[in-house]
């Protein structure tokens, strides 16, 4: 209601075991019966790109979606590139005047190092990534216990 018109849901996630597959199951019939819904787990740029304009679009997320490429054997170089094509289309839409875009992701850098290579290759990729969508963002939030804390670029607080 508050988008003040069609709403689109990109999802990103896969389910591979039956866990994902009933949370996805019950992620579909918890959202308003308008939204249009489209899945797409790895092509995240041309997803972006068939959006019509008019449509307030969701992303959820790029956590999933980073880990998506991960288990595929997409290198992280190439999912940087792949970022920077989805943001680019992020932005192309806010250029044209389309209705607002949401973007969700997670923040896996705040817990320990991880002690093998692969975890701490997807944490810092996944880093990359969210500062990317950051950079570009009108607005970017910290979400933690429902409450959202704002985030601003700390080089714009400096005198």
């Amino acid at each position: 209601e508050r988008a003040g018109g069609p709403v689109t849901f990109l999802a990103t996630a896969e389910p591979f075991d039956a866990d994902l597959q009933a949370r996805v199951a019950r992620h579909r019939t918890e959202r308003p019966a308008g939204w249009m819904t489209v899945e797409e787990p790895v092509e995240l740029a041309g997803a972006v790109r068939a959006v019509p304009d008019s449509s307030f679009l969701i992303v959820d997320c790029l956590t999933v979606w980073v880990a998506n490429l991960g288990v595929r054997g997409v290198l992280a170089p190439r999912i940087t590139e792949m970022a920077a094509d989805a943001v680019a289309e992020l932005t192309a839409r806010r250029g044209r005047g389309a209705a607002p875009s949401v973007v969700v992701s997670n923040e896996v850098g705040l817990g320990i190092v991880p002690a093998d290579a692969t975890n701490r290759t997807y944490r810092d990729t996944l880093g990359r990534v969210n500062q990317m969508v950051a950079a570009v963002a009108d607005t970017t939030l910290f979400m933690a216990a429902g409450r959202a804390v704002r985030l601003d670029d700390p080089w714009t607080l400096l005198p």
